[in-house]
């Protein structure tokens, strides 16, 4: 059996992490098996599905590194240009009286729900028009259509006996008493089926071996499972993931912080660090934390996935970002941050050699794209705002001549601008006038940068260039000696 997975997000809004993670492990079981990952729109909704959200999916998906071998731009992947085979569906359940129309109206629905709350019985449709339609007439009921007067339901006759277990690859069996699962609407008074019936058509027409999703969608899976029984197909198994919540136990929502992919990626997130994180938010392989993504395809299976809800770490995620920051070419990081730059309106003094040069006197500090570009600001500006607390500490006129003769030293080095030759200018005025060198490398370090805190002093100067150098050296002596 070749194994086919599939991930069918709805284009109605940004595609969340927690919701990417059951994207991502089906993609990678797809692949630790040598099988074919589908990526399916459920898109049904026509009110709320959008271009700009359907763009943001496949974008985010793409960013990520998740490829899908079937799929978008191929229509047959949208649910939006499958109600012909939903329709077809619909009308052979009810031909075969295994299923019927619904006409309760929604006060009827309303006073069920009702009546269910104050007897403290769990909510669901009683059945009274289970058996309003006679077979016979079955054979010629119309689907739902509100411009024809056709203003009703169509409901799934569930089996009132026995029990539908769940054999689920990582939770284990669940047994679900047929007498608890009501007769769910399949098709809406629209004309627009539901998600659990759709759904079903979907993963038999796709082959879909093994879905896998999160544990909130569980208590659907035997309303499914009965769904294809009743037409006479075999299901596909079945892995529920526990849910991702936020620190304080509660499903992961906007209010614990960033939640969408796009939102990560715009906060200058790697997106192997956002894979690794969310592949380690659920499964290990031993102790090991850092895989790149052939690892993910080989380790993968659901035996090592865990049974307890994640709890999303946003500590834990920088702390991987950081190790990518320290460890990714500093070519691919420059490629990277020129966005980065490009927002903030700046532009880059140098070639991609100058940039790859900055980044590395930052890489091990900065933990994000952002995080680094703040870092730069002093290298990619010439208009460098000075703290006043540390000009009044550092740039006082007994160290003017000083300055003086580190701008004179690095001015006669010519284009021999490596640290070495740095060094030793600096190591030439240390001596001329018996400091030590943060006595010196401080001061300079106020003036070149604004700051008190930066990378080594010979690697700054090296990457800002030597007229650069000189005119802040030059222009910090005027500071000191109370010019302006």
């Amino acid at each position: 059996m070749t194994v086919r997975t599939r991930y069918a997000p709805s284009p109605t809004g940004a595609l969340h992490i927690g919701n990417v993670r059951s994207g991502l492990f089906a993609y990678l079981f797809a692949r630790h098996n040598h099988g074919a990952f589908i990526l399916r729109i459920d898109d049904t909704d026509e009110l709320r599905s959008t271009a700009e959200s359907l763009e943001e999916i496949l974008e985010s998906l793409r960013w990520l590194g998740v490829e899908w071998d079937e799929g978008p731009p191929d229509r047959k992947y949208f649910q939006s240009s499958r109600f012909d085979r939903y329709r077809e569906g619909a009308l052979k359940l009810l031909r075969e009286a295994k299923a019927y129309p619904c006409y309760c109206s929604a006060e009827e629905l309303d006073a069920m729900r009702k009546a269910a709350e104050r007897e403290h019985r769990k909510p669901g449709y009683d059945g009274r028009c289970r058996d309003r339609t006679a077979l016979a007439d079955l054979q010629t009921v119309e689907l739902p259509d509100k411009k024809a007067g056709r203003n009703y339901t169509i409901r799934f006759r569930s089996p009132r006996e026995g029990a539908t277990v769940v054999d689920d690859l990582i939770k284990g069996p669940a047994v679900f008493e047929n007498t608890e699962l009501d007769d769910l609407i399949i098709f809406r008074s629209d004309g627009v089926p539901t998600y659990n019936f759709a759904t079903v058509l979907d993963d038999f027409d796709f082959g879909i071996t093994h879905v896998v999703r999160g544990d909130d969608h569980l208590p659907n899976t035997p309303r499914q499972m009965q769904i294809f029984y009743a037409l006479g197909l075999t299901p596909p198994a079945y892995a529920h993931l526990p849910m991702v919540m936020g620190a304080d136990g509660q499903k992961l929502s906007k209010r614990h912080g960033a939640t969408s992919v796009f939102a990560y990626r715009d906060l200058g997130y790697f997106p192997e660090a956002l894979l690794n994180y969310l592949v380690r938010l659920g499964w290990s392989h031993g102790d090991q934390e850092i895989f790149s993504l052939s690892e993910m395809f080989e380790y993968f299976d659901f035996a090592s996935c865990g049974k307890s809800a994640g709890i999303f770490n946003a500590e834990k995620l920088l702390w991987i970002n950081f190790h990518y920051m320290k460890e990714l070419p500093v070519e691919r990081i420059a490629r990277d941050v020129k966005p980065f730059i490009a927002k903030k309106g700046w532009t880059i003094p140098g070639d991609d050699a100058w940039l790859e040069q900055m980044i590395a006197t930052l890489r091990e500090r900065a933990k994000t794209l952002v995080e680094l570009v703040e870092f730069a600001s002093f290298y990619l500006n010439d208009e460098i705002t000075i703290d006043p607390k540390a000009a009044a500490k550092f740039l006082k006129p007994e160290i003017a001549e000083a300055l003086g003769a580190v701008a004179a030293e690095l001015d006669a080095l010519g284009d021999d601008f490596s640290e070495a030759a740095i060094q030793a200018a600096f190591e030439r005025v240390l001596a001329r006038f018996n400091l030590k060198l943060g006595q010196l490398a401080q001061p300079v370090r106020v003036a070149l940068t604004g700051g008190t805190v930066s990378p080594g002093i010979y690697e700054v100067i090296a990457v800002l260039g030597r007229a650069r150098t000189v005119a802040r050296l030059r222009a910090a002596i005027t500071l000191a000696t109370g010019g302006t």
